[in-house]
């Protein structure tokens, strides 16, 4: 099946509407899979020059040995550019892919729904403008869905299909239907800011742009650690400059200001003097780092090799870290055992502890180092340590031998709350609860978007259920007393689970 039939047996003539990079690329999935597609743009000329563009681009599969000629021969002869709205009437499916701008969506909907039939439905490929508002200028808004497609739309798999407040049931499970049978990975998710995906993802760039501000670390030490200890494809920084800043901050911001300026979603400050400045990553040539013709990519803080210590004490368990007792006896330091506490000691008393979101510095055993979360202690690359300052150099080169005695490389970084990891995946855990907590997708909608959408090592709820949710509520409440902003506030769908956590015990 190739989508949107009615019971007819063919595949229906699908319109799209704006011809730019997303447009063109929801064009060409929707040939992929049999239909025949029409292009318009208001713009003279721009549908086929966008009708080219895909032709070109299917040329380079062919070349590629990705795609018989046939089968591009066949799309192309499917694909027609058109330079009137009247010239789409005969459409089942309108996707609309023009600029974010609320009244240009509606007032394209309402020319659009006076000349499909009443049949037709309508999507909107919007990633930041409520559905509902857009449908509601219509005189069937039942029709209308979202459909937010990730760029580059051939290749990223999944789609949110978005179901506005007036959104009918059955437009919904035709669109999530179509969308499967594409080929494509569909979540279904209510009409709220950001979606899934653009709504659980903002703290993993607002917590690494906050500990920059904080003064943390570097932008390229924070996304090695995060990419090589936290298990992320890529670092926050680089990905935004990948992205375009002005791009990220636009989204996090609409985000932001639809949901009432929750602290939660405030968006960075340093992030806005680079938009500000037209520093905007790699499509200006700078922005978190130079990217010049030329210029060099500053490379990430590591510790120089030190001693390891001679043995070590275990206090307690380790929690999420436990795997790094194994790790040690693998790499023959001798490990002493006592029953309580949570933590790690060196010969000479100086302690090691998973970060809590609490510092170092306010360990009341002075001589205190923090380490950092990681996604599996086995695999890290890299291990973040924050040290207080009363910590002694021979014993802070000490604990930073210890964790290179297991194989990873040593990031010393300053001494702020949740450090960079843990901070980071407490929030996103956080963010995914409380996202199926309100409705907005369910449990395993969420964690697929995240995998599929944003190539997260771990799908935010299955992260929590493997740290606990007492672990993920402690840490927030700690960084919320450090900063007692309520940004860091755990929901009430983490307090719920973590209690109901804590009875199993």
């Amino acid at each position: 099946m190739t989508g949107i039939d009615r019971g007819t047996g063919r595949a229906g003539l699908v319109a799209v509407i704006g011809t730019g990079t997303m447009g063109q690329g929801i064009a060409q999935v929707a040939l992929a899979a049999g239909h025949p597609v029409r292009l318009y743009d208001a713009a003279p000329g721009r549908a086929a020059q966008a009708a080219g563009a895909i032709a070109a681009r299917l040329g380079r599969l062919v070349a590629k040995g990705a795609l018989p000629a046939a089968d591009r021969d066949a799309a192309l002869g499917r694909l027609a550019p058109v330079a009137d709205l009247a010239d789409l009437a005969d459409a089942e499916l309108a996707v609309e892919a023009i600029l974010e701008e609320l009244g240009a969506k509606q007032q394209l909907f309402t020319a659009l729904e006076s000349v499909v039939s009443d049949g037709c439905l309508l999507a909107t490929n919007t990633s930041s403008l409520s559905v509902t508002a857009v449908a509601g200028v219509l005189r069937r808004p039942g029709r209308l869905i979202g459909l937010h497609f990730f760029n580059p739309a051939p290749l990223m798999p999944l789609v949110e299909v978005v179901r506005g407040a007036a959104t009918d049931q059955a437009a919904a499970d035709r669109a999530y239907a179509t969308v499967a049978a594409w080929g494509k990975t569909p979540v279904r998710c209510a009409d709220t800011p950001g979606f899934i995906v653009n709504r659980i993802a903002r703290p993993f760039y607002a917590e690494a742009f906050r500990a920059y501000e904080e003064h943390g670390a570097d932008p390229a030490t924070l996304d090695a650690v995060l990419r090589e200890s936290g298990g992320f494809r890529m670092g926050p920084f680089e990905l935004t400059d990948l992205i375009g800043q002005d791009v990220n901050e636009s989204v996090t911001r609409s985000v932001w200001e639809a949901l009432f300026h929750d602290p939660k979603f405030t968006p960075s400050l340093a992030q806005r003097r680079l938009v500000a400045s037209g520093r905007l990553g790699r499509k200006t040539g700078h922005g978190w780092f130079d990217h010049t013709e030329g210029a060099g990519r500053p490379g990430p803080h590591t510790a120089e090799p030190c001693e390891p210590p001679g043995k070590v004490t275990l206090h307690g368990d380790l929690g999420p870290a436990a795997e790094l007792v194994g790790l040690m006896a693998e790499a023959g330091i001798p490990v002493t055992r006592e029953p309580a506490g949570g933590h790690l000691s060196l010969p000479d008393g100086t302690r090691l502890s998973l970060t809590d979101g609490t510092t170092a510095t306010c360990d009341p055993f002075a001589a205190s180092v923090r380490f950092d979360l990681a996604l599996d202690y086995r695999t890290a690359g890299r291990v973040a340590l924050a040290p207080s300052p009363a910590v002694p150099e021979a014993s802070l080169r000490s604990a930073i031998g210890l964790f290179q005695a297991l194989g990873k490389r040593v990031s010393v970084v300053q001494d702020i709350p949740g450090m960079i990891v843990a901070r980071t995946v407490a929030m996103l855990v956080d963010f995914a609860e409380d996202a199926a907590a309100r409705g907005v997708a369910d449990p395993e909608d969420i964690d697929t978007a995240m995998l599929t959408g944003v190539n997260y090592p771990r799908g935010p709820l299955a992260w929590g259920r493997a740290l606990g949710a007492r672990w993920v509520r402690d840490t927030l409440r700690n960084l919320h007393e450090a900063c007692p902003t309520g940004r860091y506030a755990p929901s009430q769908a983490l307090i719920r689970r973590a209690a109901a956590e804590e009875k199993l015990l």
